[in-house]
């Protein structure tokens, strides 16, 4: 799936004019680089040379420079690959953002390994996982480009930490997005967690299968209510988490929502016990990793059926 509009958009592009249109309206806002997308950044660069920052490769300075203006009362939008915002300037998403107390919108490109060609150093399947580990992150993960857009402005009203996760990977249409999660279909057996990109998968896979299917382009903060009103719907307390980064990101979120309800988790996503070193294209990081279409058919049926 190739995540974009019918005109061709992609998310990378939709945030990269609702970032121009922000600059243009909200002399609050300021867009931080580290040298990636400066050249889709440079006429907004040139029509707010102040406000649209260029690093360089310099991914620390990047999330420092963020904070700094954060205190000053701005509202900055950092950009660069999901490990060089996430991973590499942690210590520096941790203190400068939230130690200090201030917020930021963090925006990656990448996602688990959409540049497969670029090796690891370009993959982040572990990037939810590790902001996890800090309080008070609001975090998207959007399954469609005009989903970006609305999740965008959204963040950038706001002085929240938000980490918008995009990717070249996408569905066909777009779902209103917002804080809790959408039931698509509804059934009995299971109820299946579907997390941005990969809800279109999801839905083939369980098409001729008793399941509840949830969406969620917003999977911080986790919407506890609405798991449980499903999974007390259905006769069975099972949950399947499908998820385009490290396999298991949600389970502890899906155990304290289902605390006093007895209950099965089947966590699909990047596989934890591998590292796959060869390049190859993202479908075939997808396949190995069990996120393609039969793969999700596959772990789902053999989990209802047990």
């Amino acid at each position: 799936m190739s995540g974009a509009t019918g005109t061709g958009t992609t998310m990378r592009e939709a945030f990269v004019a609702t970032a121009g249109h922000l600059l243009d309206e909200d002399p609050r806002v300021a867009v931080v680089l580290a040298a990636i997308s400066a050249d889709v950044f440079a006429d907004a660069a040139r029509r707010h040379p102040d406000r649209v920052i260029d690093v360089g490769i310099r991914e620390q300075l990047l999330v420092g420079v963020a904070g700094g203006m954060a205190l000053t009362g701005m509202r900055p939008i950092a950009h660069t690959y999901a490990p060089f915002l996430v991973e590499r300037p942690f210590e520096q998403v941790k203190l400068d953002l939230g130690h200090q107390g201030v917020g930021a919108v963090l925006v990656s490109v990448g996602a688990s390994y959409d540049w497969a060609a670029g090796g690891r150093t370009h993959h982040a399947p572990g990037d939810v996982a590790l902001l996890d580990t800090l309080p008070g992150w609001t975090v998207h993960v959007p399954g469609h480009p005009d989903e970006v857009v609305d999740l965008l402005r959204r963040a950038a009203r706001t002085d929240d930490r938000v980490y918008l996760r995009l990717t070249n990977d996408g569905n066909a249409r777009a779902h209103p997005v917002g804080a809790g999660f959408q039931v698509l279909r509804t059934g009995r057996r299971a109820v299946v967690v579907a997390v941005g990109p990969v809800l279109d998968r999801v839905l083939a896979a369980t098409a001729r299968l008793d399941v509840t299917v949830l969406y969620a382009s917003t999977v911080r903060p986790f919407d506890a209510v609405g798991l449980r009103a499903a999974v007390l719907a259905a006769d069975r307390a099972d949950v399947v988490l499908v998820e385009p980064y490290l396999a298991g990101t949600s389970t502890h979120a899906v155990a304290e929502a289902l605390a006093d309800v007895p209950h099965r988790v089947r966590a699909l996503g990047v596989r934890r016990d591998v590292e796959l070193r060869g390049y190859g294209e993202p479908a075939d990081h997808d396949a190995a990793h069990g996120l393609d279409v039969a793969g999700i058919a596959a772990r789902i049926h053999a989990f209802t059926r047990a």
